[in-house]
């Protein structure tokens, strides 16, 4: 066989969680060929409490509704709740690969060790790889898209003084037995670390949460709907969104300062908000005390911010994740500050065989927002690959400079808002350039 006939190279896909399988989806839809691998022996990344990096709990379920979540062509069954269970969502991922036939292009027990370019853009990469008997591997592939997830590498925090007790970190923790019988401070008050404390009050000796700064809590139902359908088919100017939105939740959460919550110093939606009403009704139950940051530790002892202090046999951190591509140099990912730099959160401004998936975060993004990205990056592939006028457009737009698509929303500096996106204005920015690539074919 001659080199202008030979096979073309396949493009290595890192990850069967979501957002890779949506990947996997939409390249095979381009006429792209891919290899996947995948750490775990089944697809559902996270969603699947028995992967080796899951971060799931037995009582996790999602924060927001399966409507407002799932992939537009592939949606969930009425059997299933209107906020799933990890359960039901590691069936749902499965279905979707099967019914989409993607486990044929991964290999599974399979951990990526290293990805090295072998020159510029368009040259190719080399792969190293670990099968389960620990045996290594290497290939080359045309190129590398990256999907393994944001939620698996702990940020753990660093306190003053030495605690004696049992200190673990959120994505250590399985099942609320383990809170038996136990004085619990859970440290972190977004999503997981609400819902934790929830668990804890219902099974621990007694349960405190330590919280740096406030927050906005949005219950999970209004007027007997859930919360994120209620938004109307136009689109608000932020200072009247936030103006409708803050009434209806003084309406339905009422005023969580009374609580002991210390009050937010930033506007609705510059932070994730916390999708949990139930830590509202147990601290006015005085099931739960709400306290400042922590100071210092001193035996089981914890002081906080404040000067007051209190004893525990456990501190569980709900301190969040840090982004983490351990397979992969750094330098190679334009990295600035606590995420890479890449155009609409996963194109490389220089490489065109470089992709970072799912490295996108926004309230009611849902499965679908990345299933678009995806598609976004399958067709510009399928593009550069038939030199069509879109694709090079795009190339050129990309490496000519660009900013995060914030919609002018000032966002917390923090490292989980790093990755933040508007999501009307990052959806529409997606799928303008999916039309454009569609028709420039």
């Amino acid at each position: 066989m001659t080199a202008q006939h030979a096979k073309p190279l396949p493009y290595a896909l890192i990850g069967a969680g979501p957002m890779g399988l949506a990947m996997a989806k939409t390249l095979t839809e381009q006429g792209l060929p891919i290899q996947g691998f995948e750490l775990h022996s089944n697809v559902g990344g996270l969603w699947d409490i028995n992967a080796p990096r899951s971060t799931m709990y037995d009582t996790a379920h999602l924060i927001s509704s399966k409507h407002m979540t799932e992939f537009t062509d592939f949606p969930m069954g009425s059997e299933v709740a209107e906020y799933p269970s990890h359960t039901e969502m590691a069936r749902y991922f499965r279905d979707f690969a099967r019914h989409f036939d993607l486990y044929r292009h991964y290999r599974f027990d399979t951990e990526v060790l290293s990805c090295t370019p072998n020159g510029g853009s368009g040259d190719g990469w080399t792969l190293r790889w670990r099968t389960a008997d620990g045996t290594e591997e290497t290939g080359q592939f045309a190129g590398v898209l990256i999907a393994n997830g944001t939620l698996s590498e702990p940020n753990r925090p660093r306190f003053d003084g030495h605690f004696t007790g049992e200190m673990i970190h959120a994505c250590d923790y399985r099942s609320p037995r383990h809170f038996a019988g136990k004085r619990v401070l859970v440290v972190g008050a977004g999503n997981s670390g609400c819902d934790i404390a929830v668990d804890a009050i219902h099974h621990a000796q007694s349960c405190d949460i330590s919280m740096r700064r406030g927050y906005y809590f949005v219950p999970k139902y209004v007027f007997g709907r859930p919360a994120d359908t209620m938004g109307g088919a136009i689109r608000l100017p932020m200072w009247l969104k936030r103006r409708i939105d803050g009434l209806i939740l003084r309406w339905f959460v009422g005023d969580p300062q009374k609580y002991g919550f210390p009050k937010p110093d930033y506007a609705l939606y510059e932070s994730h908000p916390v999708v949990n009403s139930l830590i509202l009704f147990h601290a006015g139950h005085g099931d739960l005390t709400v306290r400042p940051d922590i100071a210092r530790l001193d035996g089981q002892t914890v002081v906080f911010r404040d000067g007051t202090q209190a004893d525990y046999d456990m501190i569980l951190t709900a301190t969040g994740y840090l982004l983490h591509y351990p397979f992969i140099d750094k330098s190679l990912l334009n990295w600035q500050g606590d995420a890479p730099h890449l155009f609409l959160n996963c194109m490389h401004p220089e490489r065109d065989d470089l992709f970072v998936l799912g490295m996108v975060e926004a309230s009611g993004l849902g499965w679908q927002g990345r299933h678009e990205q995806a598609e976004m990056v399958a067709r510009y592939l399928k593009g550069l690959r038939d030199h069509t006028p879109a694709a090079r457009s795009l190339q050129a737009e990309k490496a000519a400079g660009f900013q995060r698509a914030t919609g002018g929303m000032a966002y917390l500096d923090l490292p989980r808002m790093a990755y933040y996106v508007d999501k009307a204005t990052y959806r529409k920015a997606v799928t303008t350039r999916i039309k454009s690539l569609s028709t420039n074919g």
